[in-house]
């Protein structure tokens, strides 16, 4: 897959909160994931689709509920793409709250090689 058609379908799922489907369609088996900062919850960085599924996985169980999300259109270069997403969420013990990222992809052989999240 071309950038822009990596892009495309990565939004498309993550409008619908599809995290695992694009991670294992789009993601290299050597991604890395990188946040802004560490949390108690999550490392700042992180190796392997493996991680990254276990990454999803322990968010979606910190959900209580998502009342919205969205996905903005992506800005696409050559090898990489951007996209703003904002979440609506009530977190399990820790209330309700929106979150802005903006996220940056890294893409090589067809595949996304690296995710950052910046708030």
């Amino acid at each position: 897959m071309k950038t822009a058609e990596i892009a495309k379908r990565l939004v498309e799922l993550c409008r619908e909160a599809k995290w695992e489907t694009a991670q294992r369609e789009l993601y290299a088996n050597d991604a890395r994931s990188i946040e802004a900062q560490a949390s108690p919850a999550f490392p700042q960085e992180m190796t392997g689709l493996p991680a990254i599924l276990e990454k999803g996985r322990k968010f979606d169980s910190m959900v209580e509920k998502l009342h919205s999300i969205s996905v903005s259109e992506p800005l696409v270069a050559e090898n990489s793409f951007a996209c703003t997403m904002q979440m609506d969420v009530t977190m399990k013990g820790q209330g309700r709250f929106n979150m802005t990222e903006l996220c940056v992809y890294d893409v090589k052989d067809g595949k996304i090689m690296t995710e950052r999240f910046h708030p």
